[in-house]
């Protein structure tokens, strides 16, 4: 049996760090599977840096990012250029990764060719439509095209069940992003940057702040950054890291707020493994990030989420991670709790992490293969522990 042409599509850097692992697994596999890597540089300079991590090697570059881009003309220029790729390829089966634009516009294309799609962390949801604006309805439409769901916890399995979606199209995985975790911090390391050397040995409690969200933008940020004020003012034993996100909306908000406090850091984005590696020595974390509330349970730091929903719901329940909304006194008290409480701190760092055990690449690879008749049956320790 020839090997299968599996095509994966990613833009940005939040799924190319989930489908990095997989890519790299399906790389181990060439008598059952060629790889064919797409990359529609939704956000470059991001997406480049994870790209050089993993040693991936792109064989697409659409490179569709202009400045200041709106959903519909990123929407238009993705569905063309993948159109154009995907008649080249004829691929067997195309992978994309969680809830962009991107994501739900390779599915579409897919789907125009004829081609099956799987969705890679597939059945997070609100179930409100405009929380997170675009991502809940980019992984609904998804979904409705997706031949296979990789499903990374009981939880999405169970949102596509009653979504009424076929129970032998959906596999409980764990999240891929545990398993590219697990690959940056075993990398040696020293930060790129020597600021962050100096914070770390300086031994304080780094809380790591991140927020870059379209539905935070303007008011609710400024809540946000205005909470993060206060604690930085009365917490001299703090040191508040902020890689700032490139958006202009977000930096005309926090620069004002925030620039000039000795203790807070505002900084240019980092690589994944500067990040990740930040994380690891981070205190807890506060975030409007999706990925964020997945990795840092597995490294045992509580997570303060500026959001009133999540579609990763699992983290809340068990304790680790705790919805802040962006109400500016909300957030204050709920950190503040955790700087002067340490019984507070270690119930939520101490709470179980529900994403995996780093084998998610694994599993979905030996799905494909099964999926591909290449074997008869998965293997008998598929489940997650």
């Amino acid at each position: 049996m020839h090997p299968r042409k599996i095509a994966l599509v990613f833009g940005t850097r939040p799924d190319t760090i989930k489908l990095a692992p997989i890519i790299l697994e399906l790389q181990k596999c060439p008598r059952q599977f060629s790889v064919v890597t797409i990359a529609t540089a939704q956000h470059r300079h991001m997406l480049d840096q994870v790209l050089k991590t993993f040693g991936i090697r792109v064989d697409h570059d659409l490179n569709i990012m202009q400045p200041k881009q709106s959903l519909a003309s990123l929407t238009s220029r993705a569905v063309n250029a993948l159109d154009a790729v995907l008649e080249k390829e004829k691929p067997d089966m195309v992978l994309v990764q969680g809830d962009t634009t991107t994501t739900f516009i390779g599915s579409l294309a897919a789907f125009y060719h004829r081609i099956p799609v799987g969705h890679v962390e597939a059945g997070l949801r609100t179930d409100d439509k405009l929380n997170p604006f675009p991502e809940e309805m980019n992984r609904r439409l998804t979904s409705a095209i997706a031949e296979l769901h990789f499903a990374p916890t009981i939880t999405a399995k169970n949102a596509l069940l009653r979504e009424g979606y076929a129970r032998e199209s959906i596999f409980v995985t764990g999240n891929s992003v545990i398993d590219a975790l697990k690959i940056a911090l075993q990398q040696d390391h020293r930060f790129s940057l020597r600021m962050l050397d100096r914070i770390v040995s300086q031994k304080k409690h780094i809380v790591l702040l991140t927020m870059h969200r379209r539905e935070n933008w303007g008011k609710p940020m400024r809540g946000a950054c205005c909470a993060v004020q206060r604690l930085a003012r009365e917490f001299s034993g703090i040191d508040v890291v902020f890689p700032v996100h490139l958006n202009p909306e977000v930096r005309e908000v926090v620069y004002p707020i925030l620039d000039n406090l000795a203790n807070v850091h505002l900084i240019e984005p980092l690589s994944y493994v500067d990040f990740a590696h930040l994380m690891a020595k981070s205190y807890f974390v506060i975030t409007d990030s999706g990925g964020i509330q997945e990795e840092a349970p597995s490294l045992g730091k509580p997570v303060l989420v500026l959001r009133s929903v999540t579609e990763r719901p699992e983290a809340v329940k068990f304790g680790t991670v705790k919805l802040v909304g962006l109400d500016q006194n909300r957030i204050y008290k709920t950190a503040k709790k955790l700087i002067e409480s340490r019984p507070a701190y270690k119930k939520m760092a101490s709470a179980t992490n529900p994403y995996g055990d780093g084998k998610a690449a694994q599993r979905i690879v030996a799905i494909l293969k099964h999926y591909f008749a290449f074997t008869k049956k998965l293997p008998s320790d598929f489940k997650i522990p």
